[in-house]
């Protein structure tokens, strides 16, 4: 940065060397020439532009072609950063891994493949953060996370945390159960029955010895199986006394 600046500076005190009448014919063109300067410039040339700035406006080369001109800015360009002095103002160029900076020790956005932290930019994020490659940055990870996606969403958790929803538990919330395999939460399922079916025919048992005396059953089916901790089932079939027909007695003996 400061080679081409130097190079510029060389230029200007040109202007006064040589003989006097020499002199006088470049300091006419030199007037001629800093009336066509851009805006900004205290002092130019047409081939170089901008050899000064005016005041608080910060000096940079920018790329013409083959060729680097002067030019007077308000502010640097990406990439650059302001450098105040009190001779001159100029734009410095940020660390090579740095897109744009705040100064040469604090980045504000890195290049493709490192990642801000702290205003430096590197290439891995530290454990209990992850890397956003689109904002290129390291952001830190919900509690108990060990990888996440965004802030408030985790997507693996510490090896002694449950997870659910994006989120690390130490124990699982209400209507959920753990899984220890999995290391997640699922949701509890209680147990369901359907509606009783008919009763069955009126059988007699080998306990009853009373004549024309038996037992009819029915039962219901189970919906849904209940989970490890969810709610148990209730009885599913019932009995009840019956008194046997002598046509189911009939019905028996052929």
């Amino acid at each position: 940065m400061w080679v081409p600046l130097l190079i510029w500076i060389l230029n200007l005190v040109s202007l006064s060397k040589g003989q006097d009448g020499t002199k006088i014919q470049r300091y006419r063109r030199s007037s001629v020439v800093s009336r066509l300067c851009q805006a900004g410039c205290a002092t130019c040339s047409s081939l170089n532009g901008c050899l000064s700035c005016k005041p608080r406006l910060f000096f940079h080369l920018e790329l013409d072609g083959m060729r680097q001109r002067g030019v007077c800015l308000s502010s640097c360009p990406r990439g650059h950063y302001g450098l105040r002095s009190p001779h001159i103002n100029t734009c410095t160029r940020c660390k090579e891994d740095c897109a744009s900076c705040f100064n040469k020790n604090f980045c504000t956005r890195c290049r493709p493949g490192h990642f801000l932290l702290r205003g430096n930019c590197e290439d891995s994020c530290p454990k209990g953060m992850t890397a956003n490659t689109t904002l290129r940055e390291c952001i830190e990870c919900p509690a108990g996370c060990e990888l996440c996606v965004r802030r408030d969403t985790c997507v693996r958790c510490r090896a002694d945390l449950y997870y659910l929803h994006g989120q690390c538990h130490p124990t699982c919330p209400r209507g959920f159960e753990p899984d220890v395999q999995l290391m997640q939460c699922t949701p509890q399922v209680h147990c369901e029955v359907g509606e009783w079916g008919e009763w069955g025919p009126c059988l007699r048992k080998g306990s009853i010895r009373a004549y024309r005396r038996g037992q009819e059953t029915r039962t219901r089916d189970v919906l849904y199986v209940p989970s490890v901790y969810g709610d148990p089932c209730p009885h599913v079939s019932e009995w009840r006394k019956c008194v046997i027909t002598k046509r189911q007695s009939s019905s028996r003996l052929q």
